[in-house]
């Protein structure tokens, strides 16, 4: 796991936090939410190769194919 993964991870959430609180004072609540959603799925995307690489190790540590 590389720790440029985790400032990526990190920079997501607070740019999405910091969006999330200017569409809140502007009243657009139902844009923070999208926003909030579109932060998950980057962030997920990000992560997915890592998980991906975890299983594949513990496919191959435990001898499971």
């Amino acid at each position: 796991m590389d720790i440029a993964l985790i400032f990526k991870v990190a920079g997501v959430g607070i740019l999405i936090s910091v969006l999330n609180m200017i569409l809140g004072k502007v009243d657009r609540s139902d844009w923070a939410t999208l926003t909030t959603l579109a932060g998950v799925i980057i962030v997920l995307g990000l992560v997915i190769g890592e998980i991906s690489e975890l299983f594949n190790t513990v496919r191959t540590m435990f001898r499971l194919y």
